[in-house]
């Protein structure tokens, strides 16, 4: 899309498509864009009151039950450049980035006695060489060596006395090109949240867009144990006051309800019981009856398909893009395990649910990791797509997901060991996690650098392996990460998930192409 040109028309309906809408205000030239605070090309500090000064319930949950290693959430990404950038520009750059979202210059601490969640608190030793580096990719500097350097990078935990995020330029690419590795904990935001970061790292211009300085950062309040004991309950005293406050309303609606339609109450209660139980149950087994392995080794890889031709997929089925993305990558789990003579009836999948509306805040997470089983013995890639679709569809208007937060609370409020327990037993199980998220709209820069591709790779946080759509401008790119317990032969596994693709995009004409 060429830089002011209008946002096309969205068939799909789905929260990709929406958020896409969201996301190329970015390129439409002047005019204020909300969400960035971009306003021809100038960006204005208006991100500071986008963040809480403390965890919310979901965060403070992936936060504890990393106590269990395998269920870390850490979201690793890596954007692939036409040249290399320059690197005075590009430490200029993030210098300027991290004072205007003063998240990335932010560490958590934990109150004492655990009053209320975690907080984030500026980090006065905050050392910008320490989040951002640079290293030389290995002969024959192609995308699988640079991959390789990606993932024992993803697989180490953070400093929790540090801010968690880092960034790792990776020169030497084949034909002058180069790579940033950015890995970043679940925490800081989700994957919506997190391009709209990066629309405010990210130059519209190749040699770059003109930006007001950036504004001075406050010192930082005394932060003794006492201080923060005192702020935290503090804060949880006006929390509970609040809910305390609105009791007698929600009571006397609900009751004023029951009053006018006692059948219609109870069977509602009824649904958002049996919901809830949906949301939470554990999963007994996987699925799968060969990916049983779970580890802390991870192995990326990666494949591409056109924008146009997965969107011309789903709506050859009456769908959406992601209905054609979850039939393809089910599909090829399908051919992967009759690869192997394993019978497999049906998958657990998980696939977050963004929940992120209009100008909320940037921090944290507003999404629902929705689980669910799909038949696996659908050939037919149509029946399969409308097939996954109908149930990916059905979890999106689930009653239970409007107590995403409260249930979170609940949880927090647990010992982390029983919160641990549980979401291993809810996630360990799970053989496959599927997310999309609407990446870049149009082309941008960095410090001199054309973004040409951005892969995604989602934490499988207990599962076989995740398989993460990200969107370039008009490019589909997958990132698939693998616990190799689950999956010791990842290029099987590889070449049974582009002809998982294969299958659906056929109904585009077109097909799937592997990239590392």
């Amino acid at each position: 899309m060429a830089p002011g040109a209008r946002a096309p028309a969205i068939a799909d309906v789905g929260p990709y498509e929406r958020a896409v809408t969201r996301a190329t205000l970015w390129s439409t030239g002047p005019g204020w864009h909300a969400d960035t605070g971009t306003k021809g090309g100038r960006v204005a500090d208006t991100t500071a009151d986008r963040f809480e000064d403390h965890m919310t319930a979901p965060d403070a949950v992936m936060w504890d039950i990393e106590k269990d290693p395998v269920l870390r959430s850490t979201i690793t990404a890596v954007a692939l450049f036409d040249r290399e950038p320059d690197w005075e520009r590009l430490v200029a750059r993030v210098e300027d980035t991290s004072r205007r979202i003063r998240r990335l210059r932010e560490r958590v601490v934990v109150p004492p006695l655990r009053v209320g969640p975690p907080r984030w608190v500026l980090d006065e030793q905050f050392d910008l060489s320490y989040h951002l580096r640079r290293v030389r990719v290995p002969s024959p500097g192609d995308l699988r060596a640079m991959l390789d350097l990606a993932e024992p990078l993803a697989m180490i935990g953070f400093d929790r006395a540090r801010p968690l995020w880092e960034f790792t330029l990776v020169e030497g690419l084949a034909d002058g090109r180069a790579a940033m590795i950015q890995k970043m904990h679940h925490s800081l935001t989700d994957g919506v949240g997190a391009i709209e970061l990066a629309l405010l790292l990210l130059d519209r211009h190749r040699e770059g867009d003109d930006r007001p300085p950036a504004p001075e950062l406050p010192p930082a309040p005394p932060r003794s144990p006492v201080a923060m004991f005192a702020t935290a309950a503090r804060q949880e005293a006006l929390r509970w006051s609040a809910r305390a406050a609105r009791a007698p309303l929600a009571l006397g609606t609900a009751a004023l309800d029951a009053a006018r339609d006692p059948a219609g109450r109870l069977r509602r209660t009824a649904e958002l019981a049996r919901s809830l139980g949906r949301l939470l149950a554990p999963i007994p087994e996987p699925g799968s009856p060969i990916m049983r392995g779970r580890s802390l080794s991870r192995r990326f890889d990666t494949l591409e398909v056109a924008l146009a031709d997965l969107k011309t997929a789903g709506h050859a089925a009456g769908g959406t893009l992601n209905d054609a993305f979850l039939a393809a990558a089910v599909g090829g789990l399908a051919r992967y395990h009759r690869r192997h003579d394993a019978e497999l009836t049906e998958l657990h999948l998980t696939m977050p649910i963004n929940l992120r509306g209009e100008g909320e805040k940037l921090g944290g997470n507003r999404f629902t990791p929705a689980r669910f089983s799909v038949p696996a013995g659908i050939e037919d890639p149509l029946e399969r797509m409308q097939a996954v679709g109908a149930i990916a569809h059905a979890w999106r208007h689930e009653p239970s997901l409007a107590l995403t937060d409260p249930i979170a609370e609940v949880l927090d409020r647990l010992p982390v060991s029983v919160t641990t327990g549980l979401f291993g037993g809810m996630l360990k199980n799970v053989d496959m996690v599927c997310t999309n998220v609407p990446g870049l709209p149009d082309r941008a820069y960095l410090a001199g650098a054309e973004v040409v591709r951005q892969y995604a790779f989602a934490p499988p946080s207990g599962a076989a392996l995740s398989v993460a759509l990200l969107s370039h401008v008009d490019t589909a790119c997958v990132g698939v990460v693998v616990d190799t317990a689950a999956v010791p032969d990842h290029e099987v596994l590889m070449t049974c998930l582009v002809e998982g693709f294969d299958e659906v995009l056929a109904l585009s004409g077109h097909h799937a192409m592997r990239t590392a």
